[in-house]
């Protein structure tokens, strides 16, 4: 035992050990791989007859059916991510929620968009396990950012012109506008 460490477990013991596999047993895991890939569908996320939606499970046995099938999908969360930038300056819910839903349409179809999904779920873990503290400073900063990005924009365009009267004199008291 080393000097100081008697009665101490040792902090090696406390970890995992890998076995790495031997040269042969690393050529028939990537034989393995390749023939994966061969049967795998690279164009969803589960195979047809996994699809807990029976409706879903047709169209995934119909080559034609499916290309048709994505394309709406690609069509509808596009729609949503568009709609979702173009309403992201204008008050209320639209934005994120429209982006977000996009995504999430996408996300059932498409692996790049599934992916993205699962980075997001991620960091909102990581966000729901910081303290209140960091919490408070990142709402300052968030807002703050956004107070800024709005002055810019009335700046910029001026205020909308669909802005009720009382709204609008009340920006026009702003500096510079």
């Amino acid at each position: 035992m080393s000097p100081g460490g008697e009665g101490n477990p040792s902090r090696d013991a406390e970890l995992h050990t890998v076995t790495l596999p031997q040269a042969k047993d690393a050529a028939q895991v990537a034989d393995h791989r390749h023939h994966e890939q061969e049967h795998h569908h690279h164009h969803i996320l589960i195979e047809p007859e996994e699809d807990r939606w029976r409706w879903r499970r047709k169209i995934r046995q119909d080559k034609r059916k499916l290309a048709v099938y994505r394309a709406a999908v690609a069509l509808l969360g596009l729609i949503l991510v568009t709609l979702g930038f173009v309403s992201g300056p204008i008050p209320g819910p639209g934005g994120i929620p429209l982006i977000l839903l996009g995504l999430a349409v996408w996300s059932s179809e498409f692996e790049w968009a599934h992916q993205v999904m699962q980075w997001f779920k991620a960091e909102l873990h990581r966000y729901r396990t910081w303290p209140s503290g960091k919490k408070i400073l990142f709402w300052v900063a968030f807002f703050g950012f956004c107070g800024v990005f709005g002055y810019l924009y009335l700046l910029t365009l001026g205020p909308p012109t669909w802005l009720p009267q009382s709204v609008d004199l009340l920006l026009q008291r702003l500096p510079g506008l």
